[in-house]
């Protein structure tokens, strides 16, 4: 199987590119020559969004082709206009912040969406992903498999969010758990994402699969434990509910990554229904093994997060920033 990776040096992309080698497929890599590629692909290097920053991709076929582009959605377009007749299956990562509101749980793929323009320029990441969603969908119709993830967690994580908490965790200390802590956290490890895809390509899958795990595979309070469990600096959670939180000031999903309390956002991002993608095949590991794996990779690297290069274009990458002594006075009250 021959696979084009548009993206594939930095967490998503990578990820799938690692598994596509792990199957002894023919990987090819497009990317910016900002991170190492993978150990093994066929490296290729521009920028899409450039003007002629595509003239690496003016040769060669694929089987498959997987894009994680969070930028300008003309560059999806133009993209698959230059692979025209050059690639077979096509998957667009996208995300479901493309939904409209109000978003009744659970969420399916059927809900309404917002409107995207494929010919779009500087915009937000919700109008982004949503217009290289029309530019997949009228390039290549049934050809298209577009995925939907929210949060993506595991090794190489970029955006900080589970290597916040383990930070978090290692300091020790009595810390803030933000409740309610039977809530559902809903996320895909960025490992179990590429294997969906993968397999997806190789079957021809397409339309539109909501990709995170099911509703009930992990709980903040699993998470949150798993992460102290791992550092093994015997931190003491003290468990808050989301009223006293909100009245201190402390931000949901900023100061606290990945965590919201009830309301039309938590819903959005953690009463999915995953059935569609359940019954394609989605399988999810555990998220202490996530987690654990998160926190080897995280000495390995010695503490430091990358940044994406596509931060640019994301405006839910804020690095945390919860004040010692904010949670210290929140949590002696």
């Amino acid at each position: 199987m021959r696979i084009l990776l548009l993206g594939g040096t930095e967490f998503v992309g990578r990820a799938v590119a690692e598994a596509a080698l792990a199957r002894d497929w023919d990987v090819t890599v497009f990317h910016r020559g900002r991170h190492a590629p993978p150990p093994g692909v066929r490296a290729l290097e521009g920028d899409r969004n450039l003007p002629d920053g595509m003239r690496a991709l003016a040769d060669g076929e694929w089987d498959a082709a997987v894009d994680t582009w969070s930028g300008p959605p003309r560059v999806v377009r133009d993209t698959l206009r230059l692979l025209d007749g050059r690639i077979g299956h096509y998957t667009y990562v996208s995300s479901r912040g493309i939904y409209d509101f109000p978003v009744p749980a659970p969420l399916t793929e059927e809900r309404p969406v917002v409107a995207g323009s494929p010919d779009g320029e500087e915009i937000g990441y919700r109008d982004a992903k949503a217009g290289g969603e029309v530019a997949a969908e009228r390039a290549l119709g049934e050809r298209a498999l577009r995925v939907r993830p929210g949060l993506i967690f595991g090794p190489r994580e970029n955006s900080g969010r589970v290597p916040w908490w383990l930070r978090r965790a290692a300091r020790g200390g009595v810390q803030l758990a933000p409740g309610p802590r039977t809530s559902s956290l809903q996320y895909i490890d960025a490992r179990d994402l590429a294997a969906f895809v993968l397999d997806a390509a190789g079957r021809g899958l397409h339309g539109a699969y909501n990709l995170v795990c099911p509703l009930d595979h992990a709980t903040m309070e699993a998470f949150v434990t798993a992460c102290v469990e791992v550092t093994g600096a015997g931190a003491e959670l003290r468990w808050v509910d989301p009223e006293p939180i909100l009245a201190a000031g402390i931000r949901p999903w900023v100061d606290l990554p990945g965590w919201l309390p009830p309301g039309d956002m938590y819903e959005l991002l953690h009463r999915t229904d995953v059935s569609k993608a359940v019954a394609a095949g989605l399988r999810c590991r555990p998220v202490e093994e996530t987690v654990a794996d998160t926190w080897a990779w995280l000495r390995d690297v010695g503490g430091d997060v990358p940044e994406s290069s596509q931060s640019a274009y994301r405006a839910d990458h804020v690095p945390a920033d919860l004040d010692p002594d904010l949670e210290a006075k929140l949590l002696a009250g």
